[in-house]
């Protein structure tokens, strides 16, 4: 598997059904998320950029940060620490808050905090482009919303808030499914996980990964839930 160009400075890799990003600016690069499978994230960035590298995660899920080892620190949302099993003890975290401005050089990145898929799941927005590094509550795919630490009442709450910025963002950009998706993706999530909430909408039970889920195909992406 290879790089894939998005545009000069912005590339993503496709590790098995899940993406990571690698954006450059002129003092660093920026990992955003390290892989499922891809221990060695940091060393396929080199393949792009001479530029030092360093990793922001968009949560801590085990399919977002298998590359985390290399890295002596990593940035994230602190509400994220209860899902992040650290490589190493020595790992330094580097706290990223919600409205927080991350410039990797003449590209500054803005953090919105979108939690629900879980606690600390922390999107950037590339202030000049207008592009959003989602991770996974904005999609087409499936999103996992079920067991631990998941909620739908917060899910719901950052999509309504994600709204609010719809003059900033051209495009969405997921760590699953399509890439990259319209702003039109996030009213038609918000309306079937509102339907899921109020217990209008059907579901089929489903075994995901030895775990038994209810799975609601909201007709934009199928919401995986408690049974």
């Amino acid at each position: 598997m290879d790089w894939i160009k998005i545009n000069d400075t912005t590339f993503s890799y496709k590790d098995m059904g899940v993406r990571f990003f690698l954006l450059i600016g002129t003092e660093y690069a920026l990992l955003i998320d390290s892989g499922m499978k891809t221990e060695n994230a940091k060393e396929l960035a080199a393949q792009v950029t001479s530029q030092p590298v360093k990793l922001f995660n968009t949560h801590a899920d085990p399919d977002h940060i298998a590359g985390n080892g290399a890295f002596d620190e990593v940035m994230m949302n602190p509400a994220e620490l209860v899902n992040y099993p650290k490589p190493h003890t020595s790992q330094n975290i580097l706290p990223v808050y919600d409205g927080d401005i991350i410039d990797i050089g003449n590209r500054p990145l803005k953090a919105i905090a979108l939690p629900g898929h879980t606690p600390g799941s922390t999107a950037l927005l590339d202030i000049n482009s207008g592009m959003l590094f989602s991770g996974d509550p904005v999609q087409d795919g499936k999103i996992f919303m079920f067991g631990p630490l998941r909620d739908l009442s917060a899910y719901i709450l950052s999509l309504k808030r994600l709204l609010t910025f719809s003059g900033e963002i051209t495009g969405i950009y997921p760590c699953h499914g399509t890439c990259p998706v319209s702003m039109e993706i996030i009213p038609k999530l918000l309306e079937g996980a509102e339907r899921i909430e109020r217990g209008e909408a059907a579901s089929k039970p489903i075994e995901f990964f030895g775990n038994k889920a209810a799975a609601y195909d909201i007709g934009t992406a199928v919401l995986l839930c408690d049974e």
